[in-house]
């Protein structure tokens, strides 16, 4: 089964890339420890790294490793979403060195200088990074990031439950399949998927498309189309066979198709949108060489394979991406 999920994660690579960036906001309901916990190893001469992500983001026999090599203690924490992380830093209320935003957020934490700037010759495995992660809208200059992952937003059917394949929008607002979709419980993405209907940019700043866009949604909702709304509620459902539609991420989609054949995944043909999280310093961190060294680490090759194969979301480690086919059948 894993070798099939394997495959499917090639192919939905490959129809990733045609798309054209922008940025969407990608949320895990882990709960989170108490970050100002985290430095607390520091005054007994230990070397200590403060990190700061999402639930089930990482192989954590990376952390180890990196552990073991370097002596740095890494305390590995988890926000629930990106606004839950700017919260906590707006107030004073975290101590991380490096965290992994989203693309979308990076570039507010930019504009309120709060990241600083890396030092590249720190991070030699920066070169791996494909050019088409480097430069990007949120950090243009390539001053303050460097690409953890990426990923798609796509819709999620039982192709045992639906009539034929689906490829459009229009199944999360017509009454086709009603009570049996679920709406992903994030407005960003819930606007998004409208606005991509609609005909209009997901990057819109006309009130009036995104007053249609939200209306749209609205009225679906009003009309029983959808049977919830849910984030990662979501894996239960449609593992478990209770809806036929739903929309969610790409990486994610691969973890329920290992325990459920029956699942597929598309980019709508009216597109979609591709996120980007990225590994950042920010401006008051304590442990910045510390900061730079695990960079590094998790940019390599190495790293980026067995993140790849733990977390099914795609790698902007260009080596990496064109070795895993490969290097999954070694393993």
């Amino acid at each position: 089964m894993k070798k099939r999920t394997a495959l499917a994660l090639a192919c939905t690579l490959s129809a990733s890339l045609a798309l054209s960036a922008c940025s969407v906001e990608r949320v895990d309901g882990t709960s989170s420890p108490d970050a100002n916990a985290s430095s607390s190893a520091a005054s007994d001469g230990q070397r200590v790294l403060n990190v700061c992500s999402w639930g089930e983001y990482i192989d954590e026999t990376l952390i180890d490793e990196f552990e073991a090599q370097t002596g740095i203690q890494v305390n590995y924490q988890e926000a629930p979403s990106n606004e839950e992380l700017y919260s906590r830093l707006q107030t004073g209320g975290a101590n991380f060195d490096v965290v992994v935003p989203s693309d979308y957020m990076i570039s507010q934490l930019i504009e309120e200088d709060m990241l600083q700037p890396l030092d590249y010759s720190k991070i030699p495995n920066f070169e791996k990074i494909a050019d088409r992660f480097k430069n990007l809208p949120y950090d243009p200059e390539n001053l303050y990031t460097v690409p953890y992952t990426w990923g798609t937003l796509g819709i999620i059917y039982n192709t045992t439950m639906v009539d034929e394949p689906i490829t459009s929008w229009s199944v999360m607002f017509d009454d086709s399949y009603a009570e049996n979709v679920i709406l992903i419980d994030n407005p960003r993405d819930a606007i998004g998927m409208a606005l991509y209907y609609l005909g209009y940019s997901v990057n819109t700043t006309d009130e009036a498309q995104i007053r249609e866009a939200a209306a749209l949604v609205s009225n679906a909702w009003s009309n029983g189309v959808y049977q919830g709304k849910t984030m990662d509620g979501i894996f239960q459902i449609m593992e478990g066979g209770n809806a036929a539609i739903g929309t969610y991420y790409a990486g994610d989609y691969l973890t329920m198709l290992e325990n459920n054949e029956d699942l597929a995944y598309v980019i709508p043909e009216e597109g979609s949108n591709w996120f980007v999280d990225a590994m950042c310093i920010l401006k008051d961190a304590k442990n910045v060489d510390e900061a730079h060294e695990w960079i590094n680490f998790i940019a390599s090759t190495d790293a980026n394979l067995r993140n790849m194969d733990y977390i099914w979301y795609a790698s902007p480690n260009e080596e990496a991406l064109e070795m895993y086919p490969a290097w999954y059948e070694e393993q």
